[in-house]
């Protein structure tokens, strides 16, 4: 990509160099830079394609309340795809990657209503699901734990959404079910909790 034209030198440090062995490269224009926003979307719808019936069921065992399947799923998912380095960031920030990530997975149902930190009872709950079809609510909590102690971080969850009311929500909504997710998360390993509430 350097040699041909579609990288150059940041011009910003000495000769491009960071350091002796690293340059530092930056995407030259604004026409290369649509060039590489196309080929990443390219990349990414097809990726979807391929993994199609992966999300399928990924999404399904939440409207199953299969919360075992859901960190299985959801345990090779972050094994496969992140890295450690990619929760490099001050604690403040480390639940907004995974909550990220789920959020990405979750849209991938069209017939799904889904919002992120959405003002709900006495708070805004991380994410929340609605799926008519079946009159299924959902509320996730998502918890990063400093330690590998998921089982607290869960019960913490499960905590918040009750003490702050996050399912008056579905007051709003045609709902008779409600799952309540806790997703307590470490580095490359979740654990999921599931409580239920009929309305």
């Amino acid at each position: 990509l350097f040699t041909t034209g579609y990288l150059t030198y940041e011009r910003s440090v000495p000769n491009g160099f960071a350091d002796r062995n690293r340059l530092k490269l930056k995407i030259p224009n604004e026409e290369i830079r649509s060039i590489f926003k196309e080929q990443i979307l390219t990349w990414f719808r097809d990726q979807v394609k391929t993994d199609e019936e992966r999300y399928r069921t990924f999404c399904q065992a939440f409207l199953d309340g299969d919360s075992q399947k859901v960190q299985e799923m959801l345990n090779a998912y972050l094994r496969e795809t992140i890295s450690i380095r990619d929760t490099s960031v001050r604690k403040s920030m480390k639940e907004n990657f995974y909550h990220g990530i789920l959020l990405g997975i979750l849209n991938f149902r069209t017939d799904w209503y889904v919002s992120s930190n959405r003002e709900s009872g006495e708070g805004y709950n991380d994410i929340m699901i609605v799926h008519d079809g079946s009159r299924t609510g959902m509320i996730l909590e998502i918890k990063y734990s400093a330690t590998d102690d998921l089982d607290a971080e869960c019960q913490k969850a499960l905590g918040q959404i009750d003490a702050l009311h996050y399912t008056d929500v579905f007051e709003e909504y045609d709902v008779g079910k409600v799952y309540k997710y806790a997703i307590a998360c470490y580095k490359k390993r979740c654990k999921v909790i599931l409580a239920e509430e009929f309305r």
